[in-house]
């Protein structure tokens, strides 16, 4: 059986796949050790540089700073699903105006850096007599780019929902909005749960960002932390910290879009997709290009 973007490979590109991940590995695991070595040698691993991690007014900033973090990604997860939603449905309306404004809309916030966005908000809105504060401006920017992204995901799943639940829908009497909002959209969210869960990983992420405009989430604290002289400045190990942090949570989303997706494979409420849109934003949006970049359907 062939997938839609390879053939299968037979027994000798197996084997040669195989030894180019043991390649790969190796090639890995010597770089990391090669950086340790270099973190050893300059003492980056003496007990000095780590002794700010004993004290526990150190750690109650962190474990604020972390949830700090979390607040960003949860508002900014809340919102850009809402978003998604909502200019999704746009692209699918029948209104040419209303999808050309949601085309235009998605497209545009997809097209510019996430950092470039907060900053905007951040320095560009008290320019012109806006208040605005570092959690606003962070939040605000994950919104409006990681919200195009779903955006584009919705519309994947939607278009990928066999044609028979839209008619049956409207062949029960329902409207336009109401076959939108309640049968194809659930239905979309739960066939494209892993990939939206991914999204959100990436989303967690982009929260380090935020030290850029000031706000006080990890990194922030991290770099504050590793600037300290009576700590021996320890930048690498407060780094370190931060890192291993940001990769328990993004490990624990990921756990989760594996778990969604396991589980929906066996629910009996489980639609199955009638095409392979839902790769291609995936694709297009790795790329970064639209992979639906056209008017909607």
């Amino acid at each position: 059986m062939s997938s839609v973007l390879f053939d299968l490979p037979g027994p000798k590109s197996r084997v040669r796949h195989r030894i180019y991940a043991a390649i790969g590995i190796l090639a890995v695991i010597a770089l990391i050790a090669f950086v340790g070595y270099k973190f050893y040698e300059s003492g980056q691993f003496t007990a000095r540089k780590w002794e700010w991690l004993q004290y526990s007014q150190v750690q109650s900033d962190l474990a604020n700073a972390v949830l700090a973090t979390l607040e960003a990604f949860a508002l900014g997860a809340v919102f850009a699903l809402i978003f998604g939603a909502v200019f999704a449905a746009g692209r699918l309306s029948e209104r040419v105006w209303l999808r050309g404004i949601s085309t235009f809309i998605v497209e545009f916030f997809r097209a510019i850096p996430l950092l470039i966005l907060m900053f905007l908000f951040y320095y560009g809105l008290p320019a012109v007599g806006v208040d605005t504060s570092p959690l606003f401006a962070v939040v605000l920017g994950l919104t409006l780019y990681n919200g195009s992204v779903l955006a584009e995901v919705f519309r994947a799943g939607i278009n990928s929902l066999p044609k028979g639940q839209s008619e049956a829908a409207y062949a029960l009497g329902m409207r336009k909005t109401q076959v939108m909002f309640t049968v194809l959209l659930p239905q979309a969210i739960r066939a494209m749960l892993p990939t939206i869960i991914s999204q959100l990983v990436v989303l967690l992420k982009d929260t380090a960002l935020g030290f850029l405009v000031t706000y006080p989430e990890l990194l922030y604290y991290a770099r504050y932390i590793g600037s300290q002289g009576v700590f021996g400045r320890p930048i690498v190990p407060s780094t370190l910290v931060a890192a291993g942090i940001y990769i328990v949570l993004c490990l624990l989303l990921t756990a989760l879009a594996t778990w969604v997706e396991k589980r929906n494979r066996r629910s009996k409420k489980h639609i199955e997709t009638t095409d392979t849109k839902a790769e291609q934003v995936v694709l297009g949006n790795a790329a970064g290009g639209g992979a639906f970049g056209g008017g909607g359907t």
